[in-house]
């Protein structure tokens, strides 16, 4: 039996992809609270071979790089997944793109921090990727579900892009089509266990709201999509 990890930024997305769980049960530790339980998968041939029940771990991870790399690797200590799905918002890069439009992190960079030095360590690269068959199943998904996504770069740091300066200052280092704080830090911890992640980032803004007014959003129809898009991909597996 195959097991898939999803990290996601609500709780209500949480609540969304627990109630989509048969033998639902909540497991906590290492500050997580965790919902646990099976999924039978819609697939016919890829990692499920001819489908069957899936389990499912899944959580909130928390804001900033720490966060998410310490949920990715506890995580992936207890349940061993086969993949990881980590969603959530960002905000937008590319003038093309639009509010609610997703960008798929086919490439994840750090923005504040020097990878000359960090990739000496396992995977001993400057830039890490979701995985292309988790990549590839998240775009007929997405394509099914009527969403305008492209596959693009996402730019993950420590700290809020809410002014001109900074847009200029992210765009020109990394070449990112969406920024936000999280991204990099979970497929980073997957590469170093060999574990398939993929990330799913709704953008929700043009990287010019200030965070004050932003974190006032109302985001909630973001998480009942994001669960759906995460339980679409998972049951696919």
């Amino acid at each position: 039996m195959k097991t898939i990890v999803i990290i996601g930024a609500l709780e209500e997305e949480i609540a969304h992809i627990a109630a989509s769980l048969s033998n639902l049960r909540h497991e906590k530790g290492a500050s997580l609270n965790v919902a646990y339980g099976m999924l039978e998968s819609a697939a016919t041939d890829g990692w499920s071979g001819s489908g069957g029940p899936i389990a499912v771990a899944a959580t909130v991870g928390g804001m900033g790089l720490v966060n998410a790399a310490a949920t990715a690797q506890r995580l992936i200590d207890v349940y061993q997944p086969d993949g990881i799905i980590f969603s959530g918002i960002a905000g937008s890069l590319n003038k093309s793109l639009h509010i609610n439009d997703v960008v798929l992190g086919g490439t994840l960079r750090y923005l504040d921090s020097d990878m000359r030095l960090i990739a000496q360590w396992k995977p001993q690269t400057e830039e890490f990727h979701s995985d292309p068959k988790l990549l590839a199943i998240a775009q007929q998904a997405l394509d099914e579900l009527g969403i305008a996504h492209i596959t693009g770069t996402i730019a993950s740091g420590n700290y809020f892009v809410d002014t001109p300066e900074k847009i200029a200052q992210v765009v020109a280092q990394t070449g990112a089509d969406a920024v936000e704080m999280e991204g990099a830090a979970v497929v980073h911890v997957a590469a170093r266990n060999d574990v398939p992640a993929l990330v799913v980032r709704a953008l929700s803004d043009n990287a010019d709201t200030d965070y004050e007014v932003f974190k006032e959003f109302d985001i909630s129809e973001f998480a009942d999509t994001a669960a759906r898009l995460a339980i679409t991909i998972a049951k696919r597996l």
